[in-house]
């Protein structure tokens, strides 16, 4: 009987070990597939913004400055629209992704002398290439920005019609007038010659979404 006894004991006692190293055993192999969870989920990196293209700046001064109240693009300017422009805007093209370029004319606020202007009936042939850009008057600032704007949209469009640059670029002609100063500066004076300036942008076509 005493045998016997002990015998159930020492079986009793023997489970133990094995009951400790069942359960060893399956915390290890928890950890290992907690393990191999981590390891094939992949991380979500943090996005970082996407650098803007640059703005291209051309300043109504020195051998680039227009003639007071005119937007025919002096010698120079067209040179350099020509020879250096064109391969700063298909850099930007390759790099961004670019189908619009956005050219916008700004003056400065002394008041435009010609009080009669003809933009309304005579700027769409002008851009159509009828007749040339001289043929355009301004009544006000925000006229003369558009005018010197378009000058600089016909020269490219000239560049792209006659060569193999500038494929599949849309070319915009806007007009700030003297609403937007440059941000280096905040002069309050309206001849403050350092507003005039052409300022070209770098976009993409969004697809338009109609309200009303």
């Amino acid at each position: 009987m005493t045998s016997k006894r002990r015998s159930a004991e020492s079986e009793e006692l023997n489970i133990w070990p094995s009951f400790t190293d069942l359960m060893s055993n399956a915390f290890m192999i928890s950890m290992l597939l907690i393990l191999l969870l981590v390891i094939k989920i992949p991380t979500k990196k943090q996005e970082q913004p996407k650098k803007a293209p640059p703005i291209i700046e051309i300043q109504d001064s020195g051998a680039y400055r227009f003639l007071s109240g005119s937007a025919e693009s002096p010698a120079e300017m067209t040179n350099y629209l020509e020879t250096k422009l064109v391969s700063q805007i298909e850099e930007q093209v390759r790099e961004n992704k670019i189908d619009v370029i956005e050219i916008i004319g700004h003056t400065d606020a002394q008041p435009n002398a010609i009080n009669a202007g003809n933009l309304d009936s005579k700027i769409q042939d002008v851009a159509a290439n009828k007749f040339p850009i001289s043929m355009l008057k301004a009544s006000s600032n925000a006229d003369l920005g558009l005018m010197r704007a378009l000058t600089v949209v016909k020269i490219l469009k000239n560049i792209q019609s006659s060569s193999s640059h500038l494929k599949g670029v849309k070319f915009r002609a806007y007009s700030a007038g003297q609403l937007i100063l440059p941000r280096d500066i905040e002069s309050a004076d309206p001849q403050d010659g350092r507003r005039r300036r052409i300022e070209i942008r770098f976009t993409r076509d969004g697809k338009v979404t109609k309200v009303g």
